[in-house]
């Protein structure tokens, strides 16, 4: 049941997108599954933050704690990248959300693949982070851009469904039109909901009144 003010006492969380230049990390592997993007040690929160610094942790530090140098994310260049480019079937394994949430607390807003797992692309949508599926010889040609470091700067305009890398030079991008509005509104499953609070509440008040036993 959703109570009169609900919409205030409990709003979306999720952060709108619509337009993001970030340096881009080229994260050159595929089949990277869920456990790899947060491993199953650190799914006891329920808080969506706090999870960055777990963020590919078993390739990002060494047995004993320290960071492993050769992993891009400790690269100086890459230390603060917002897009992530990457191979195939990225995503894949089981169906942790924390994986999207650990992504977006690092401050990864985009991931862009040849493919992703069906789960943990839908997961993408309702946190705010845009998975964009590219032709592998696009992902290429931006793997290339991410591979210049701190001038891998890539700009993505999800309203124009563009990507423009550091030459200027533009790809297009397919998106679903329900869920691009949703990133552009901001709207989780919380958001959609509360779009049709006045009727909701409506609705609350009448049932209250024909059926005040419940």
């Amino acid at each position: 049941m959703l109570a009169p003010g609900a919409g205030k006492l409990f709003p979306s969380h999720m952060q709108k997108f619509d337009k993001l230049t970030a340096v881009a990390a080229p994260l050159e592997m595929i089949n990277v599954d869920t456990d790899m993007i947060i491993p199953k040690q650190f799914l006891k929160t329920i808080a969506r933050s706090g999870l960055g610094k777990n963020l590919f942790d078993e390739m990002r530090y060494l047995p004993d704690g320290s960071e492993n140098p050769d992993f891009v994310l400790n690269k100086a260049a890459w230390r603060k990248a917002g897009i992530l480019v990457t191979g195939a079937n990225f995503g894949c394994g089981s169906s942790r959300e924390h994986a999207p949430w650990a992504l977006l607390d690092f401050g990864i807003r985009c991931v862009i693949a040849p493919s992703f797992a069906d789960i943990f692309y839908n997961n993408c949508f309702k946190n705010g982070i845009l998975p964009i599926i590219l032709p592998q010889e696009d992902v290429d040609r931006l793997m290339d851009d991410a591979r210049r470091g701190a001038n891998a700067v890539v700009s993505i305009d999800l309203a124009a469904q563009e990507i423009r890398g550091p030459d200027g030079g533009m790809i297009r991008f397919e998106i679903d039109p329900f869920r691009k509005q949703c990133l552009l509104n901001g709207w989780d499953d919380i958001g959609l909901t509360l779009r049709n609070e006045k009727d909701i509440t409506s609705f609350e008040e009448k049932r209250r009144l024909a059926q005040p036993w419940l």
